[in-house]
């Protein structure tokens, strides 16, 4: 016996022990287990779940009973909540709660002085926005203030970590209690954490959207090199956090619609699947969202309305930004209407911001249940966390909230959060119901004067009336309850300017107290239901539904498609078709489309079910492409920290919905080739495009063309114009070098084994060496243009086009042998030193010395009539039409690999046509319809259609926003809204 008594002292030992804390306690410790039961609630267990007449029963922060029919433990403290709600605790897992940021480092070099490498000292990667490193959970610091705001929205539980930085190491999820800091860390690690921002990092690299992608595509290449310990490298604690993070969850913030398939398409090229952090606006391209399978995180930032009293400021404000006002809180129930997945999170919202767009996206199509899914499951699940916490089932933590009614509802009141057990009073009117009938006595002496009291209102927000009971006349009566305190002031008609003040408490349905009376005699009082609270007929106004234009347009702005346009069998009767094939120009001839190619070509076609066109005086000519241009580009088209920068593509980052598209078709223009700007010797990848207006990035390439590089020589490479300039090169000199070394350093890079290290720009460089990269490279000056010609031979590849090519003349002979194309401006002159020779004869010139020649826009609006562009060089040198034309659609075609299938009309080639209503090259000439695909995406009929359109909706949403700021909508400022154009030579 004796043993089993030790053994019994032995156990509640090691309980004990067990239990102990290492901080030291001051005083005597609290030694209570938080043992409560919660009864008669309508308990939501989760979105699928309620149970009405409801217990919960919780104990040390932990639920360890739920259900109907559950006894009461005798030890445990009783809270009745009876007509009250119990809901999980919501949980973001975008927060920055409680992350205390180090005053970031101020970059202190001057214009045009790089900073190549990170500041950062330690044994860490290269680039300062790479930052895996970097662990929430070091830096966390509870913050009460804060906590109490995100308590109120609902909030227990949180995901933060620090928002700076490409990879932005990982999270920790806490809890919004106000515990120290090792109690409310519930994990510790528990995603890891990316951007396409560079933030705070003072480092140049990377300056543009498609570096930051390059970035974060080679991070991933070299983490995975790095796993083999290469002595080379040593050690990179950034690149060891790196692997050691892709075992968490990864959550991405793209914060906008193309970012996150950019984001995607990353996600697929690495084998990861990101979590992704929306921007708000993926309600416009739903396809593409759904075709991701990812999971979302969609914020409930919506934009206010814009203040549209000022008519001068709002005529600058796009159709396409006004109408995201309207759209925006489409996007959580357009999320669920598509199967997706996706949590909710506070991050963008102030206030009461939160709650109020979240009602407002239920009212327009959100259904309650997955809001409720959304804030508690989706979350918990995605971090892997739903067994601790995300409903009220027993073992989780007792993490929930306490409401008067259904959690969404607007005039519910959130009363009570309790966290891991403890609990935060959000409100503290509304736990009881006190409306309802009341006699009130006040005693003075022997004299007792009786009053009724009626209290009606919300029962968080009590009004009250009090009559004398020899009386008709009512008084306004002030009543404030706060717990169980309660105070009552009034005045009676007959003299306003004295206040009868009575305080006391509640107990027991028996209010009593003392006070005042109006003449500052001491009462005491005591008050008694008379009768119950009679529900009174909503008499108000049910809430107006609003109404929202909720057609998308492709693109999202005034001049988008609300259907695609499909491709259709077209016969273009009795044109005059330029052909730039042998036949030359065809008077009176039918041309079929089909299959989106050229299909027939002849006079008096016919074709069953082929849309007519009627051609009769006008010309039917290819489509213009444009070899050199910097449109559709998002987050900057140079990427000029470094000197060659191989690696970064264009084609990551396409903006298909860039005006300059639709502008471009309506003159005729149906492929772009894009270039990275010329700030940089070797500079990025380039994208061709076809004019597909409404179709997304990928969708608008140019499908299985030959890839190019962009180069660039002279006076933007060197930078002439910055005396302080730190990257080499400073002089010509110093240009050819850098293209020595690249391409040595290639040679070299091809020459080392299967387990090198993969290198992005390398692999670019090795491209070019193996004739499967081609260049076209911004040149002026004759010695550069040879100087070029000359490195290319002595490492055996050609230069494919040299655009601009102003002094072009000068070495046309040269440039033939070399078998190099020239893409030049048509009379551009003076503009800068080392265009001085230029003469508007070049382009003549070079086509007489047997050069393929074209000419380029560099410029979004030039772009609109390269045509005419192309009909000076018939006054400058005599050129043909046909040969003149040819400038600006056979040749380009031809210099960019892609003649067999464009650039001529011709049977078998791709239906990329116009329709124009005068000679071609004549700067009357306009194009009526512009076909790509043999799809017609612009008639210009239809396009005075649509600004009719634009100006009607315009002026909807201006009177709908007039409205809103009436009825005290909060609004923004009308700013003016921007095309962002890149233009000029230099693409910057």
């Amino acid at each position: 016996m004796r043993k089993y008594k030790l053994l019994i002292i032995f156990c509640c030992i090691t309980t004990i022990i067990s239990a102990q804390e290492t901080f030291p306690v001051n005083g005597v410790k609290d030694y209570r287990e938080d043992y409560i039961a919660f009864t008669h609630a309508t308990m939501v267990k989760d979105s699928k779940t309620t149970l009405k007449d409801a217990t919960l029963i919780i104990k040390q922060g932990k639920i360890i009973a739920v259900g109907n029919n559950i006894s009461l433990p005798k030890d445990a403290a009783s809270i009745d909540c009876k007509g009250k709600y119990i809901y999980p605790s919501f949980i973001d897992l975008m927060s920055d709660y409680g992350i205390t940021v180090a005053e970031q480092p101020k970059r202190t070099r001057g214009f045009f002085q790089a900073q190549f490498v990170s500041d950062t000292k330690g044994a860490y990667g290269w680039n300062q926005a790479i930052r895996p490193e970097t662990d929430a959970s070091k830096v966390f610091t509870a913050n009460e203030t804060k906590a109490k705001d995100l308590r109120g929205l609902g909030f227990g539980l949180v995901l933060s970590h620090l928002q700076d930085g490409i990879a932005r190491g990982t999270g920790t999820l806490v809890t919004l209690s106000d515990e120290k800091e090792n109690f409310d860390m519930v994990k510790e690690k528990a995603a890891a954490f990316y951007s396409f921002s560079k933030g705070s990092s003072t480092q140049d690299y990377p300056t543009s959207l498609m570096g930051s992608i390059a970035l974060i595509r080679q991070t991933y290449l070299d983490a995975q090199w790095y796993k083999n310990k290469p002595a080379d490298e040593g050690t990179n604690l950034s690149l060891e956090a790196w692997n050691s993070n892709q075992s968490l969850p990864q959550i991405f913030d793209a914060g906008d619609k193309w970012n996150v398939l950019r984001a995607q398409k990353i996600a697929n090229e690495f084998g990861v699947q990101y979590i992704i952090k929306a921007g708000g606006n993926e309600y416009q391209r739903m396809d593409e969202m759904k075709a991701t399978k990812a999971n979302f995180i969609l914020p409930l930032n919506f934009p206010k309305a814009i203040d549209a009293e000022d008519a001068n400021a709002i005529r600058l404000v796009s159709l396409g930004t006004m109408k995201h006002w309207e759209m925006a809180p489409l996007e959580p129930g357009v999320f669920e209407k598509a199967g997706l997945n996706f949590a909710l999170t506070a991050s963008g919202t102030t206030g009461d911001e939160f709650l109020d767009n979240l009602r407002k996206a239920i009212d327009n199509g959100l259904s309650e249940s997955k809001a409720l899914d959304a804030l508690t499951k989706t979350p918990a699940t995605l971090i892997g966390v739903y067994d601790t916490v995300g409903s009220i089932d027993v073992g989780k933590l007792a993490d929930f909230l306490i409401t008067t009614g259904p959690v969404f509802d607007e005039k519910t009141i959130f009363l009570q959060n309790w966290i891991k057990g403890k609990k935060f009073i959000l409100s503290d009117n509304g736990w009881n119901d006190y409306r309802g009938n009341y006699k009130l006595t006040i005693k003075q002496n022997n004299n007792n004067i009786q009053y009724n009291i009626a209290v009606d209102g919300k029962p968080g927000k009590l009004s009250a009336t009090i009559q004398s009971a020899n009386d008709t006349t009512k008084n306004t009566l002030q009543l404030s309850i706060n717990n169980n305190s309660v105070n009552l002031r009034w005045s009676n008609k007959a003299d306003s300017s004295k206040l009868n003040s009575l305080s006391g408490i509640i107990s027991n349905n028996v209010w009593n107290g003392s006070g005042y009376d109006a003449n500052g005699n001491i009462v005491s009082w005591n008050m008694l239901v008379s009768g119950p609270y009679v529900e009174k007929p909503d008499t108000s106004k049910p809430k107006k539904k609003e109404i929202v234009n909720s057609t998308v347009l492709y693109p999202f702005n005034g001049y988008g498609f609300s259907e695609m346009p499909k491709q259709q069998d077209v016969l273009i009767k009795n044109a005059t078709v330029w052909t730039n094939e042998a036949d030359g120009i065809l008077q009176n001839t039918d041309v079929l489309l089909k299959n989106g190619k050229i299909s027939a070509i002849g006079k008096n076609l016919s074709a069953s079910n082929a849309q007519q066109v009627d051609g009769t005086g006008e010309y039917l000519t290819p489509g213009i492409i444009d070899e050199h241009s910097h449109i559709a580009v998002t987050g900057s088209v140079n990427e000029c920290s470094q000197s060659v920068t191989a690696e970064v593509r264009i084609a990551d980052v396409i903006d298909p919905e860039d005006i300059q598209i639709y502008r471009q078709l309506s003159d005729g223009v149906t492929a772009v080739h894009i270039l990275h700007g010329s700030c940089n010797t070797i500079g990025g990848q380039t994208q061709l495009i076809k004019m597909r207006w409404g179709q997304d990035p990928e969708q608008v390439k140019f499908a299985n063309w030959d890839p190019f590089i962009k180069f660039a020589l002279g006076e933007n490479v060197k930078r002439s114009y910055s005396p302080t300039n730190n990257r080499f090169p400073d002089t010509r000199m110093g240009v050819e070098q850098v293209l020595m070394d690249a391409f040595t350093r290639a040679e070299d890079y091809q020459k080392q084994g299967a387990d090198k290290r993969r290198d992005l720009e390398l692999d670019a460089l090795s491209e070019i060496l193996n004739h499967k990269r081609f260049i076209t490279c911004h040149s002026y000056v004759q010695s550069e243009i040879n100087m070029l010609m000359h490195v290319a031979d002595s490492f055996h590849f050609k230069v494919n086009t040299f655009t601009h090519i102003l002094e072009g003349y000068k070495v046309a002979d040269k440039m033939k042998a070399h078998g190099a194309y020239a893409s030049t401006f048509s009379d551009w002159w003076a503009y800068k030193a080392e265009v001085e020779d230029a003469i508007p004869y070049n382009a003549a010139l070079m086509t007489d010395e047997g050069l393929t020649v074209a000419v380029n826009s560099d410029d979004p609006e030039q772009a609109r009539h390269l045509n005419q562009e192309a009909a000076k060089s018939i006054k400058y040198g005599g050129l043909t039409e046909e040969q003149a034309f040819k400038m600006c659609t056979l040749n380009p075609a031809t210099m960019l690999h892609i003649a067999d299938r464009v650039g001529s009309i011709k049977v078998g080639k791709d239906a990329d046509v116009v329709l124009w209503n005068n000679n071609p090259l004549s700067v009357y000439a306009t194009a009526q319809k512009t076909f790509v695909d043999g799809i017609e995406y612009y008639d210009r009929q239809c396009d005075s259609t649509v600004r009719i359109y634009i100006a009607n909706e315009r002026n909807r949403l201006i009177q709908k926003m007039l409205a809103a700021k009436k009825e005290g909508a909060k609004t923004q400022p009308a700013v003016m809204t921007f095309d962002a154009e890149i233009e000029s030579e230099d693409g910057q």
